[in-house]
């Protein structure tokens, strides 16, 4: 029993059974993460009242201006003690405020002196009105025409390689950021739920992402309740984890910051939010892949039996692991490199000095991501193999893989 499911260019037979249980499975939890939206969903008054943002200091401008000139050289004298950060001067022309059109000259000192600033660069300074008459100081480098520049360097790339598939990852994409700056950022700043807020977003991600990439489909499906049994299973694992390790989610001066401008912030949920925001890339990757390879062994191989076709599809999903778990660990690696030169640099023992809460949050983000990612992948290939079609019956052997119908 069974009917016909095109997607892409093979005709795969998708057990009816199997079909009723999957779209009954996401018919559920996409009801109940609409009902979660609706319940969790930030309102404006709470947002009115409930986040108070950094606000400017009274008598600061900010303003844009030119580099016209760059001197090595400062008013002050700087203790040499500080390695080779240097003093720069910079005679700028004021673009905008009070004061445009008329030059200024400002110092920088430290990292910025060291950005390679030469004339024609445009910067963001600050402007205090004094008894004296009004000092300026350096805030910045304007840095959106870099922005702009590989922003649309990426869409064209994405668009000449994936075509419509790539532009359409890219309105989903799109959709993700709207989610989580609309709902989860404020729902977290508001002291909702953390896990729910992070839980709830992440599926309404899910489901728009993949749906609007892979085109709506049994294979899209199967892929998509792999990804969010492996979320359930990441999200699980990464709230025990910083429960049972006694992780506060202080592990910088940036979490102290953001305590004194959002006190009701839970920081423990937030360190499960980011766990579960973290792994739902990684989890869509691996999910398609496996979702893909059952339904193309299937096209291939009408006369295999399920059970083959799940011993196949893991043998794909072992050698997807092996080379995703490298990803997460050196992108973690890649993003955290001066917390792990300071792991080199210190005295003490290792395991002490894994056991402070920076390096251990790590740790956990880390494991909890990639376990829920290993496990997606017998899930999702469980799933597709339960879906697709029983084998043809022997007499349909000798036909070959089925065609799409034209």
């Amino acid at each position: 029993m069974g009917h016909s499911h095109s997607h892409s260019d093979v005709h795969v037979e998708v057990g009816t059974v199997a079909k009723r249980v999957l779209v009954g499975f996401l018919t559920v939890l996409a009801v109940l993460t609409i009902a979660g939206m609706i319940w969790l969903w930030p309102s404006k008054a709470e947002v009115a009242t409930g986040i108070h943002r950094v606000e400017q200091v009274e008598g600061v401008q900010t303003a844009t201006a030119i580099v016209d000139g760059v001197e090595e050289a400062c008013s002050e004298q700087f203790d040499p003690g500080v390695g080779r950060l240097s003093c720069i001067t910079l005679t700028i022309s004021v673009e905008d405020g009070p004061d445009a059109g008329t030059q200024q000259r400002i110092e920088a000192s430290g990292p910025p002196s060291q950005a390679g600033l030469v004339p024609g660069d445009r910067v963001e300074v600050s402007r205090i009105d004094t008894p004296d008459g009004p000092l300026y100081s350096y805030q910045g480098i304007d840095r959106t025409p870099v922005f702009v520049v590989l922003g649309l360097l990426f869409v064209l790339v994405v668009v000449a390689v994936a075509r419509w598939k790539g532009l359409l990852a890219i309105a989903g994409l799109a959709v993700a950021g709207g989610v989580l700056f609309a709902f989860i950022i404020p729902g977290l700043l508001l002291g909702k739920p953390g896990m729910l807020v992070a839980l709830v977003g992440s599926t309404a991600i899910m489901f728009v992402v993949l749906y609007v990439a892979h085109g709506i489909s049994i294979r899209t499906s199967t892929a998509l309740a792999g990804t969010l049994l492996g979320l359930a299973v990441t999200a699980a694992l990464g709230a025990a984890s910083v429960y049972v390790a006694r992780l506060t989610g202080f592990a910088e001066e940036n979490e102290w910051d953001l305590l004194n401008l959002a006190p009701g912030l839970n920081f423990r949920d937030l360190l499960v939010a980011a766990i579960i925001i973290g792994g739902i890339g990684v989890l869509n990757d691996t999910t398609i892949t496996q979702a893909s390879a059952v339904f193309e062994l299937r096209a291939a191989a009408p006369e295999m039996r399920r059970r083959d076709i799940f011993a196949s599809g893991m043998r794909i999903g072992r050698d997807h692991i092996a080379s995703t778990i490298y990803t997460i660990v050196f992108a973690y690696a890649g993003s955290a490199l001066v917390v792990t030169m300071l792991v080199y640099l210190t005295s003490g023992s290792l395991v002490e000095v894994l056991n402070r809460e920076l390096f251990a949050s790590e740790i956990v983000r880390t494991l909890g991501s990639a376990i829920g990612l290993i496990l997606s992948v017998p899930i999702t290939t469980a799933i597709a193999a339960m879906t697709v079609g029983p084998a043809a019956p022997a007499p349909t052997r000798s036909a070959g893989p089925a065609r799409a119908a034209k």
